[in-house]
């Protein structure tokens, strides 16, 4: 009988996730009516070590894959790794996050099991035994109910919706398992990786994002948004009419056809508010806009507003942020 909940534990280049503790903590308060334990599934080469953390975490059991094949992510080589985890695992629920990694491998894997998956979930609760999930739908102006009738229920949890499980005491009883995957079984192979090397947060999990749109300008002028992004130790994104215009890269786009992002604090800058810009970002805890045009749709989701040049608004915001903090 599958019992407990099992979450997939992302990392890279052996550091752990964020959305991967989030997932901890979404496991430990499920599981108290799913029935069983908290276990979670790391995949990668060398990575056994991550179980320490993990079961401090509150993990009860790891189970670990590792191979050279499974050094970096493969769709192929990942998803035959975490179906033999599951297998063995049995649970009634897997949870991982809807991270890029997340939205990729766990559809591959509920094919395979023919699972039921409700993906990018804002919240999850039970009722009569059975994961009850929330998610947005119509870009973010409404909310779907689902619920998995039969056999395995799988979530994927958007980023930033609970906090990260805080370490403990506890520990975790390692369990590794032989996926059988190796160089020879994944026909798509990751030759290369290019990373955007930046010393601010990744959009994706970052507490505060700095967003510019068309109202920017040029690509010159990002560089007043990018300074209070670091006197706010934030992350910077951009709109889509930004990144068409080449003011900016389209890896910081936010957005339906970019990221979604689920900050504490995002501060829209010159961003008039089209929905393909507020589905990525309408679940923002604290909403700034900064925008000369009253009547920008931006302010219809916006806490506090605005109305002026942001040319002149943010270079002073930069300067009473780096006041506060010399403080």
């Amino acid at each position: 009988m599958p019992e407990g909940v099992l979450v997939f534990a992302e990392q890279r280049e052996g550091n752990m996730r964020k959305s991967s503790l989030e997932g901890l903590n979404v496991a430990a308060k499920l599981v108290g009516d799913v029935g069983g334990s908290v276990s979670a599934a790391v995949i990668g080469k060398g990575v056994a070590g991550l179980a320490e953390k993990l079961g401090k975490c509150g993990a009860s059991k790891v189970f670990v894959a590792e191979g050279d094949a499974l050094e970096v992510y493969s769709p192929e080589g990942y998803a035959k790794a975490l179906e033999a985890i599951i297998k063995q695992a049995d649970p009634a629920v897997v949870v991982g996050g809807c991270t890029g990694m997340g939205r990729d491998l766990l559809p591959r894997v509920a094919a395979k099991l023919g699972a039921g998956l409700v993906s990018d979930c804002t919240e999850l609760s039970v009722d009569g035994g059975k994961v009850v999930a929330k998610k947005p739908t119509f870009s973010g102006k409404a909310l779907v109910e689902a619920v998995i009738s039969d056999g395995l229920q799988m979530f994927s949890v958007r980023p930033n919706i609970y906090p990260a499980a805080e370490e403990g005491d506890g520990s975790a009883e390692v369990v590794n398992v032989d996926a059988g995957v190796d160089a020879g079984s994944i026909r798509a192979v990751v030759k290369e990786i290019e990373k955007v090397v930046s010393s601010r947060p990744e959009l994706t999990e970052a507490g505060i994002i700095v967003s510019g749109g068309r109202g920017m300008k040029s690509k010159e002028n990002f560089s007043v948004i990018e300074a209070l992004a670091d006197a706010l130790g934030a992350a910077v994104g951009a709109s889509r009419a930004a990144v068409d215009s080449d003011y900016a890269e389209e890896s910081i786009q936010v957005g339906q056809t970019g990221k979604v992002v689920n900050p504490t604090l995002y501060i829209a800058c010159g961003i008039s508010g089209a929905i393909q810009h507020l589905a990525g970002m309408r679940t923002s805890k604290v909403i700034v806009a900064i925008n000369k045009d009253p009547e920008a749709p931006i302010f219809q989701v916006a806490d506090y507003g605005i109305v002026d040049d942001l040319f002149k608004v943010v270079p002073l915001l930069t300067e009473e942020v780096k006041k506060l903090l010399a403080e």
